[in-house]
């Protein structure tokens, strides 16, 4: 049987890709007025102001409900990292390469942010993929490199190959760093990323001599920020914190289908075979992550962290005096050695060696 937790991952992360997916055709009539390091900050800042709003209303509404873990002072490494990689230094790099690449060669090589994820995840930080689910992750990457391919020269030169390879480079770090701080307060960890992002892109935009555009114009940017870069964000951290990095990032692969999906009413595009075709894979990637029952006999460390929980077969301890006992809470706890055998996947609790592959 499949963990729920499981499932509402699987869920994050497919409605994390379509919010970011019908970003790119309903953000390409605002490039007309304004250059992409521009609209990549507005988009940004969007998302982060949406962001601070939602968690002022959460926190006159919900005052008496679980709170999740605050970030605290040793997390403000990874997270200046995040932003700077995520949100700056990644979008500056992929604008280089566009510049000195055709529309295809970029499309095919911005799909090396899956694959690299996919291997930092598996190679440094403990991840692992069995073999139903590494085949689903290689038909979903197979299809959104399918989706790149369309008329027009295969070219570019070294620099922009490397520029851009760069940015998918960053973003796979920032997803694998992102994903060890998802046990903190996702609403706050991608407002921090969003408003740094956004205000370092802006402060680039307007260094290069770029200018922001007409009041409509900004605030239609605002506005989708606030749901492709920071609801999509949120539940993106959230699939990371359920999935692990690798499976997040192959549901997450999904978004170029989902855009191109939502073209057709948007931009009057068609779907043509190739679409189609990588439509075909996707879903059945998709089906195969969904159908995934990863179980074995696993011990697990003692650990100590903080993060919402409840009481389940891993969080079996005391409380300190003055802690709210009433679930989910969050608190400071130790995990004891534990042997155990369920279905799981590699989130913080479960990352361990496999002598086996099932």
């Amino acid at each position: 049987m499949r963990s729920p937790a499981t499932l509402r991952g699987a869920v994050f992360g497919l409605s994390a890709a379509a919010l970011f997916g019908v970003s790119a055709p309903l953000a390409k009539p605002l490039l007309a007025t304004t250059g992409p390091l521009m609209l990549a900050g507005l988009l940004y800042l969007g998302g982060g102001l949406g962001l601070t709003l939602f968690r002022m209303a959460r926190w006159g509404l919900r005052a008496e409900g679980p709170r999740e873990a605050a970030l605290e002072t040793r997390d403000m490494g990874l997270m200046a990292a995040i932003t700077v990689l995520g949100g700056v230094l990644g979008p500056v790099l992929m604008l280089v390469g566009l510049g000195r690449l055709t529309a295809i060669s970029a499309s095919l090589l911005l799909n090396l942010e899956g694959v690299f994820t996919i291997l930092l995840a598996v190679t440094l930080f403990g991840e692992h993929l069995g073999g139903r689910t590494a085949l689903a992750t290689v038909s979903i990457l197979a299809a959104a490199v399918l989706l790149g391919v369309g008329p027009g020269p295969l070219s570019g030169d070294v620099l922009g190959v490397l520029a851009l390879a760069g940015a998918c480079l960053c973003w796979a770090v920032d997803n694998n760093l992102t994903q060890r701080v998802s046990l903190k307060d996702p609403v706050r960890v991608v407002q921090v990323k969003a408003l740094g992002a956004g205000i370092g892109a802006l402060m680039l935009a307007r260094m290069t001599g770029q200018h922001f555009p007409p009041e409509q114009v900004l605030w239609k940017a605002l506005l989708l920020g606030t749901a492709s870069y920071g609801a999509s964000i949120v539940l993106d951290t959230y699939a990371l914190r359920l999935l692990g990095a690798a499976r997040e990032a192959a549901y997450f692969a999904t978004a170029p289908f989902i855009g191109a999906l939502a073209a057709v009413p948007l931009l009057g595009e068609r779907l043509g075979a190739v679409q189609l075709a990588a439509g075909a894979l996707m879903a059945a990637g998709v089906a195969l992550l969904l159908r995934e029952r990863h179980g074995h006999l696993h011990a697990h460390g003692a650990l100590e962290h903080e993060h919402l929980h409840v009481h389940d077969a891993h969080h079996q301890h005391e409380h300190p005096p003055g802690v709210e006992v009433r679930e989910p809470h969050s608190h400071p706890h130790r995990h004891a050695p534990l042997v155990h055998d369920h279905p799981h996947v590699p989130d913080a609790h479960h990352r361990h060696r496999h002598r086996h592959r099932p």
